[in-house]
């Protein structure tokens, strides 16, 4: 065969079936989405480079500021400017590129219009063209007009982020590996000894029977029951590592079963496919059929499961998937799925059907009570669905922790709110400003887990000395106090698709100056954060958006108007983080060792008056992992509000019922000009009570403490 078409058709049996669509965006010149790159969070001009490219790849240590795809694919982008939002949703599982180019505008250029010359303005366009390799033309227009509706409309066609469990969004701690059960134990303990909340011990590859799925090492892991009983008495849970890979071995049974029923990926042959992983010779299970998926969730049942409990939740890892002696180290894309469709077809959306049957899977063992937590490394759209996703390999490096900052705003704007990145660097060793400065970081992002991988020097929070120990268990502390707000902007995202960690221009839409940054974000509407990103820093420039706006130093109180920037001094314990004046955000007083152990301890209430003295919050509370919120009902859904000296709480959604014996204890109110002279509480029945106060006038603050008013009641605070 000499024809290089008829070679091509050799290769694909159907021939070249590549798609594209150009679409010209007039007056848009910020364009963000189509994630997963280690880049900006604005998408440059492609003009004179590579184009992003959308191809699920395991990249260990990847590269930054580079347009190459890595772990997952989102092909999605958000096009801004003020005035308008649209989205653009290319629905095509197989490799995508994506150029575009950008057009700034112009203010006049001359234009002959018979004899005379006339100036003409001319606006700025972007100019965008999507390339799958197979496939149809399958695009949704999201035309806005405002980003919240944008979200709104592509939460219709992939769905909302799942409820996460409440002790998700605790801290976790990760290695690969930890060694056996004595090593769970001695750093589960180090936890208690040096006062560091946490929530969620990790097991990597090493705890199974040679890299088999759905077992234990018996050497390292004789007794698993009882190492979970441990944590479970601490309120504490575990997450084990489950990989789509399965060893090819006659004597495990998770293989010879899948065998049998023919529920492994085929060669173009007809044979199963093989590769390497980290088994070695390993079959891959083709989660694109929907009866391989049902079998793979009943393998997470206590009876087939041996060895698990109901505290043992799930991570899927190498499901892009990976490959380690295939092209890219993944598979080949003429591999055979269910229904004849070839692997290139579908490349990008392997890892989420993986994804969804362990999500499944955990919800049937529960008998679908519980809700699951499923941590996925490949994603595609739609898999906020089923749980939360991290960056990958990341470098222990400066670098590495700045610009995981615009990974996850652009994670967080296509839908998947549930998002971190390994805190202290996967690959290396971080120096113990580093790892300080990432605790920081992490604390304020979504998903909060440490994470080394196994050459690395151990890193346990209290390794670098105890000054650092003090700084990173205040950085860990300060994100079990704001639970109840990362709870209620979860259930926000659930409900309404809002992003829980979001970039400035969605909450300042009009404001040009806010649509280029990526050093700090905002945390729901009442949150700005700044981590530190740089080494020695003495000083950092945050920009305050808004012209209306006051701004509040959650450390030292101090008030600045907005739509400037501002050089706030850091030292090493500062995480510069401002509350939006006119919100009241709820928070936790009391420390726990876990979620689990803080479940009845008080709140308090931080309000931030506006410029106008009012401001708002909301505040939602439910069992914490059930299913109970959606089927009967059983949360709590209120809402705070603040105005002309009267603080209410009120109820927000009547359908909800949920008892609570929690109580606000204090009320700490910044920008209060004036000292009040009394201060009262009003209960439902009308009956007031006097309440002790501090007031500062040089903070303009006052502060209400020894309160005790349920959370869940109607009330009033008056100051008079």
């Amino acid at each position: 065969v000499t024809s290089p078409k008829a070679k091509l058709s050799i290769l694909i049996p159907i021939g070249p079936a590549s798609i594209g669509l150009d679409f010209c965006l007039h007056g848009f010149e910020h364009l963000y989405g189509i994630p997963q790159h280690a880049e900006s969070h604005q998408l440059k001009n492609t003009s004179d480079g590579d184009a992003y490219r959308l191809y699920n790849l395991d990249v260990y240590g990847y590269k930054i500021h580079d347009k190459m795809g890595i772990y997952g694919s989102v092909p999605y982008l958000l096009a801004h400017k003020p005035g308008r939002t649209l989205g653009i949703f290319w629905l095509n599982a197989s490799e995508t590129l994506v150029e575009i180019n950008t057009e700034p505008a112009v203010k006049y250029t001359l234009t002959q219009m018979g004899p005379v010359a006339a100036k003409q303005k001319v606006r700025c366009r972007t100019d965008v063209h999507w390339m799958s390799e197979s496939g149809i033309i399958d695009v949704f227009l999201l035309t806005g007009p405002t980003p919240s509706d944008v979200f709104g409309q592509y939460s219709y066609l992939t769905g909302t982020q799942a409820m996460p469990p409440l002790f998700s969004l605790g801290y976790h701690q990760c290695r690969w590996n930890y060694e056996d059960e004595q090593d769970v134990k001695a750093v589960d303990a180090g936890f208690d000894e040096h006062d560091i909340p946490y929530d969620v011990m990790w097991l990597d590859i090493e705890h199974t029977e040679g890299k088999r799925y759905f077992t234990w090492d018996k050497k390292r892991f004789p007794n698993p029951r009882r190492m979970q009983e441990l944590l479970r008495s601490k309120n504490r849970k575990l997450v084990v590592i489950s990989d789509p890979h399965i060893k090819i071995d006659p004597d495990y049974s998770v293989y010879v079963k899948a065998k049998e029923q023919g529920f492994f990926v085929r060669n173009h042959e007809g044979g199963d496919f093989e590769g390497v992983c980290w088994p070695g010779l390993s079959s891959y299970l083709d989660f694109t059929n929907p009866k391989v998926r049902e079998w793979y969730s009943g393998l997470f049942i206590f009876s087939a499961y041996q060895g698990s409990t109901d505290i043992l939740y799930i991570w899927n890892d190498m499901n892009e998937p990976s490959v380690f002696r295939g092209p890219e180290l993944t598979m080949r894309k003429n591999a055979i799925h269910h229904g004849n469709w070839e692997h290139r077809e579908l490349h990008n959306i392997y890892g989420f059907y993986q994804q969804m049957a362990t999500a499944e899977g955990l919800i049937q063992r529960s008998k679908g009570k519980e809700r699951p937590f499923v941590l996925t490394r490949s994603f595609f759209a739609g898999s906020q669905k089923y749980g939360a996703v991290w960056t990958g390999d990341n470098t222990a490096e400066w670098s590495y922790l700045k610009i995981s900052i615009p990974m996850l705003l652009t994670l967080s704007i296509t839908g998947i709110s549930f998002c971190g990145a390994d805190v202290g660097g996967f690959v290396g060793n971080p120096e113990a400003e580093l790892l300080v400065r990432w605790y920081q970081a992490g604390a304020y992002q979504p998903f909060f887990r440490g994470h080394a991988t196994m050459n690395t020097k151990r890193r346990e929070p209290w390794l670098f000395g105890e000054e650092n120990t003090q700084l990173i268990r205040e950085a860990i502390r300060q994100r079990y106090a704001l639970l109840p707000y990362w709870y209620s902007l979860f259930y926000r995202a659930h409900v309404a698709a809002q992003p829980v960690m979001r970039p400035l221009w969605i909450e300042f839409p009009e404001e040009l100056d806010t649509f280029g940054v990526e050093d700090e974000y905002m945390l729901g509407s009442a949150l700005l954060v700044h981590p530190v990103t740089e080494p020695k820093a003495s000083t950092v420039d945050v920009f305050l958006p808004g012209s209306n706006e006051v701004w509040y130093d959650s450390k030292t109180f101090a008030l600045w108007e907005g739509a400037r920037t501002v050089k706030i001094p850091v030292a090493l314990d500062t995480i510069p983080v401002f509350q939006r004046g006119g919100s009241i955000v709820p928070v936790k007083t009391t420390i726990g060792k876990s979620t689990g152990c803080m479940t009845d301890s008080p709140y308090g209430l931080r309000v931030a008056l506006s410029t106008k003295d009012s401001a708002v919050g909301e505040f939602y509370l439910d069992d914490g992992h059930s299913f109970q919120y959606l089927h009967q009902k059983q949360f709590l859904h209120r809402k705070f509000s603040f105005l002309s000296g009267v603080l209410i709480n009120s109820c927000a959604d009547k359908r909800g019922h949920y008892p609570s014996k929690c109580v606000v204890e204090q009320i700490f109110v910044l920008g209060l000009k004036k000292q009040p002279s009394s201060v009262t509480t009003r209960s439902s029945d009308g009956k007031d009570e006097p309440v002790a106060f501090t007031y500062c006038a040089q903070m303009s603050t006052l502060h209400l403490e020894k309160l005790s008013l349920n959370i869940g009641a109607d009330w009033e605070v008056h100051i008079r």
